[in-house]
């Protein structure tokens, strides 16, 4: 009963915010791919010849708000896209919702320069301990076998350590491993890293960002001390099929993805996205290490699995449903038995637009587990295993070059533990 008390009260407060600034006019919608389909991030939608201008974000959502009557030019210029201009007239306390497609630019770019307000940004806003990185990022800087992966990557920020012990443990700050929150398009992750501590369970062909905080997260994340992870995953493709399959010295890894109702011009379709990723150290370590483990070579072993199904809308609503089962093993080494864990799980967000009201409401649901086990000849095995959900819902609002943000998140676990005297 509570919970809906209080999901009443931020409706309500929503509508409020909304009511004190229904004198200014407000342009919202969001930008994507034409050829993907895909919400186009981080870009600049702005009003010429004013001050007026708004950074997409996760989903490609854009919104000027504020906005005296008037007729404004938006415009919209990214060096891999062409151009767009749209002359709009705004009356007080209108509402305009403008969704944009853009085309990728002809001819080949050479020598290209990108301006960005990362230094005006850091000077307007205090982000200690916290790092967006982006699949351009990580392959970036040089990886172990030529395959990059955000566990790599996070080893060049300052604070962060890893090592290949039991699941890749992560040590920021000088916390425990248990300290860090690890989430996947909302869904908590209880083991995100691998053995041998070189790869994380996340495919870095389906990240679309990773927000890192090492140090003063709101209270947006809750749950742990040391730090967050806060992972998103892209959307399928909504206009053509492909794929790509890569091989290391280390593991083998695929992805394929598509439409299962083609982009329509509004923006509208729905799509799919598989990854895999599977070592076989065991196979070909003894010939790489012939020294270790008695010839035998490296013990280690995992396989990740990730699906996830995204339909959009033409107004820019969507809903996403995905699912996962990471799992990894470590067999009979140095006769110490066999140990295995693996992470499990299914869940869904989604993102509604009120053709009405300028605030964006978003939510998540999850189930996962993660389980551990741990088998040795002539004795029983032990186990132990932890079975959670996770629900949110989160409200957007910006008001000009501000934002006002709130929600609620209810989380519940169980945890079962055997073994013997």
């Amino acid at each position: 009963m509570k919970f809906f008390f209080r999901i009443i009260l931020l409706s309500l407060f929503t509508l409020v915010a909304a009511a004190a600034f229904s004198q200014t006019a407000t342009i919202k919608g969001f930008v994507k791919d034409a050829t993907t389909g895909q919400p186009v991030i981080f870009i600049v939608v702005g009003l010429e010849g004013t001050t007026h201008g708004a950074q997409t974000d996760d989903n490609g959502y854009y919104s000027l708000t504020k906005l005296p009557a008037g007729t404004y030019t938006l415009v919209i210029q990214d060096f891999r896209f062409k151009e767009i201009r749209e002359s709009i007239t705004l009356k007080d306390g209108q509402l305009v919702s403008r969704n944009y497609l853009l085309e990728e630019s002809e001819g080949a770019t050479t020598d290209v320069v990108e301006i960005t307000d990362k230094k005006l940004n850091q000077r307007d806003n205090v982000n200690i301990g916290a790092e967006t990185i982006r699949p351009k990022d990580i392959k970036s800087i040089p990886s172990v076998g030529g395959q990059s992966d955000l566990a790599q990557y996070l080893t060049n920020l300052p604070g962060i350590i890893t090592t290949g012990d039991q699941g890749g443990q992560l040590y920021v700050r000088g916390g425990s491993p248990v300290q860090n929150k690890v989430l996947l398009d909302g869904m908590i992750v209880y083991n995100a890293f691998h053995s041998i501590g070189l790869y994380s369970v996340f495919d870095t062909e389906i990240i679309s960002n990773a927000d890192v905080y090492t140090g003063g997260f709101s209270a947006q994340y809750g749950g742990r001390i040391s730090s967050v992870m806060d992972i998103t995953t892209r959307d399928g493709n909504k206009a053509e099929a492909n794929g790509r399959i890569g091989i290391n010295p280390f593991a083998i890894r695929a992805h394929v993805e598509g439409p299962l109702k083609k982009l329509k011009p509004n923006g509208s379709g729905i799509s799919y996205i598989l990854s895999a990723k599977r070592s076989h150290l065991q196979e070909v370590s003894p010939e790489l290490y012939p020294y270790i483990n008695e010839g035998a070579g490296l013990p280690f072993k995992f396989t990740d699995l990730y699906g996830k199904v995204s339909f959009g809308g033409g107004n820019g609503s969507k809903f996403n449903l995905f699912g996962f089962s990471f799992n990894d093993g470590v067999r009979k080494y140095q006769n110490l038995g066999e140990l295995a864990w693996s992470n499990t799980g299914i869940g869904g967000n989604f993102v509604v637009v009120p053709s009405s009201s300028s605030v964006l409401i978003s939510g998540n649901f999850a189930r996962s587990v993660y389980d551990i086990a741990l088998k040795e000849e002539n004795l029983p095995d032990r186990t132990s295993s932890i079975k959670s959900f996770n629900f949110g819902l989160e409200f957007k609002y910006i008001i000009d070059k501000d934002m006002l943000k709130y929600g609620v998140e209810i989380v519940g676990f169980s945890t079962d533990y055997q073994t013997f005297a």
